[in-house]
C-alpha cells in the first residue's frame, strides 16, 4: 500500500458506482487539466469569482487563530469557551478582543436562512433519523478515510491519537445538525460549528509544522475549501443519494428543506457562498466533479478505517451481538467495493450477500409503518437513543467539547 500512489489509484480507471454517480476518476496531480469547472451561478449567492476552491482557505479565520497561537493565549481561550454552548448563549467574559469580534461575525445566520426550511428540515431529521445515522455515520466515517487529503490530515493532527475522543467530538457536531432545535435559540449547532472553524484554522497553523505530514500529504495547506467541500458531499449529498437508491420516500419540499439545513451549515463553517450548491442538481455536479479527483487510497486511510470498524463492531455488540463481520459488511455495502478495497475492509462472504438484501427489504417494512401515528415519534426516540449511547459510549460519559488542539499527534 505504500508505494500505491494517489495518482495511481485514481488513475485505475472506473467510476465511483458506490457514491450513486459514473464518474471517472481523474489524478489529483492532473489538476491543472481537470481545472474547476462548477458554475458560481449554481451556487447559493449566484455568482462569483470562479476561483478553484483548492486554492482557498479561511481568510478571516486562519490569522487570527495564528495570532492566538503566537501570544500563547490558546489554552485560556479552550477554558473559556468550554461553557459557550447555545445558540444564544453570549459569548464569555475574557476572550481576547479580536477573537470576539470574530465569532460575534461568525455566528450570524446569513441573510438567506429560511427559517421555515429549516423548521422542516427538522420534521425530516425526526422521520428520517435511522437513514440519516447510518449514511452520515458509518457510511460518510468510510467515505472519508478513502479521500487522502482528510485521512492525513486527521492521522497527523492530535485527534488522530485518540480516535475515541476524535470521533465523539465529531458526533458532537454531527448530532447537533441533525438535531430537532439545530438553528433555534435552544439549539447548538451555530456553537460547534464556529468551533469547528477554529479547529480548522488550528489544524491549518499546525499541521504545516509536522514533518511526518509534509512528507505524506500532496498539498502545503491542509483542510481548503475544496476539502472542506469534498467532505460537505460525503454527508448530505451521499445521504440523499442513498435514500434515494433505497427507495425511501421524499418530497420535493422535505428534500429541499435537508439541503438546505446543510447549505446553511456549509455557511457557519466558513465556506464561501460561491461554492455551496443551491440546488440538488448543481450538488450533484459539483459532487461528481470534486470527489473523483479527491479520492483513493492511502496507509492512514487504512489504520484510521480499521480503528473506526473496531469502534463500530465494539459499540453496537453490547446486547445486540453483531459483531466485527457485520460492520465490515455494513461498510462495504454502503461505499461500494472501491472504497471498500482502498480502505482495506475485508471481504465477509455470507454477510456481504445478506446486507444488501436485508436492507432494502427493512426499509420497505418501516416505511410502510411510519405513516401511523405516533410511529414518526417513536421511530425518532430509538434513533436519538442509539446516538446518545453511542456518544455516551466514545466519551466514556465524561463531558465533551469540541476544543482547538494545541499540537499535533504526538510521535
Amino acid at each position: 500500500m505504500a508505494d500505491y500512489s494517489r495518482r495511481k489509484a485514481l488513475m485505475s480507471g472506473g467510476g465511483l458506482a458506490a457514491l450513486g454517480a459514473l464518474v471517472a476518476a481523474a489524478p489529483a496531480q492532473a489538476r491543472s487539466l481537470v481545472g474547476w469547472t462548477w458554475s458560481p451561478s449554481g451556487s447559493v449567492a449566484g455568482s462569483g469569482s470562479g476561483t478553484d476552491p483548492h486554492w482557498v482557505w479561511d481568510e478571516q479565520a486562519d490569522p487570527l487563530l495564528a495570532s492566538l497561537f503566537d501570544r500563547g493565549v490558546i489554552p485560556r481561550v479552550n477554558e473559556l469557551l468550554w461553557t459557550w454552548e447555545r445558540n444564544d448563549q453570549p459569548l464569555p467574559d475574557g476572550l481576547p478582543a479580536d477573537l470576539r469580534e470574530f465569532l460575534e461575525d461568525a455566528r450570524r445566520m446569513p441573510s438567506w436562512a429560511d427559517r421555515d426550511k429549516l423548521e422542516l428540515a427538522e420534521d425530516f431529521n425526526k422521520r428520517r433519523g435511522i437513514y440519516l445515522n447510518l449514511a452520515n455515520g458509518p457510511g460518510g466515517g468510510i467515505l472519508a478515510t478513502a479521500i487522502p487529503n482528510e485521512a492525513q490530515s486527521v492521522y497527523y493532527s492530535a485527534g488522530g491519537a485518540d480516535m475515541e475522543d476524535r470521533v465523539a467530538k465529531t458526533s458532537l457536531f454531527g448530532f447537533a445538525v441533525g438535531s430537532l432545535n439545530a438553528y433555534r435559540p435552544d439549539g447548538t449547532c451555530i456553537v460547534e460549528c464556529v468551533k469547528t472553524r477554529l479547529v480548522h484554522a488550528a489544524v491549518r497553523h499546525l499541521l504545516p509544522q509536522s514533518p511526518r505530514w509534509r512528507g505524506a500529504a500532496d498539498e502545503e495547506i491542509p483542510i481548503s475549501q475544496e476539502d472542506m467541500l469534498v467532505t460537505w458531499h460525503t454527508l448530505p449529498t451521499f445521504a440523499m443519494r442513498r435514500m434515494r437508491e433505497w427507495e425511501v420516500p421524499i418530497t420535493n419540499d422535505e428534500a429541499e428543506a435537508y439541503l438546505h439545513v446543510w447549505q446553511v451549515t456549509a455557511h457557519m463553517l466558513g465556506i464561501r457562498d460561491e461554492y455551496i450548491p443551491a440546488s440538488w442538481t448543481a450538488a450533484y455536479a459539483q459532487s461528481d466533479q470534486i470527489l473523483a479527483r479527491n479520492m483513493g487510497p492511502t496507509e492512514e486511510g487504512v489504520k484510521l478505517t480499521d480503528t473506526l470498524l473496531s469502534q463500530l463492531a465494539e459499540q453496537t455488540s453490547l446486547g445486540t451481538g453483531i459483531s466485527r463481520p457485520v460492520c465490515n459488511a455494513l461498510a462495504r455495502y454502503l461505499v461500494g467495493d472501491r472504497v471498500a478495497d482502498w480502505d482495506g475492509i475485508p471481504r465477509e462472504p455470507f454477510w456481504d450477500r445478506v446486507i444488501p438484501e436485508a436492507w432494502p427489504a427493512l426499509v420497505k417494512f418501516r416505511e410502510g409503518l411510519i405513516p401511523l401515528p405516533l410511529v414518526p415519534e417513536i421511530a425518532w426516540t430509538l434513533d436519538e437513543a442509539v446516538r446518545q449511547y453511542i456518544l455516551f459510549y466514545l466519551t466514556k460519559g465524561e463531558e465533551t467539547r469540541i476544543e482547538i488542539p494545541t499540537h499535533n499527534r504526538p510521535k
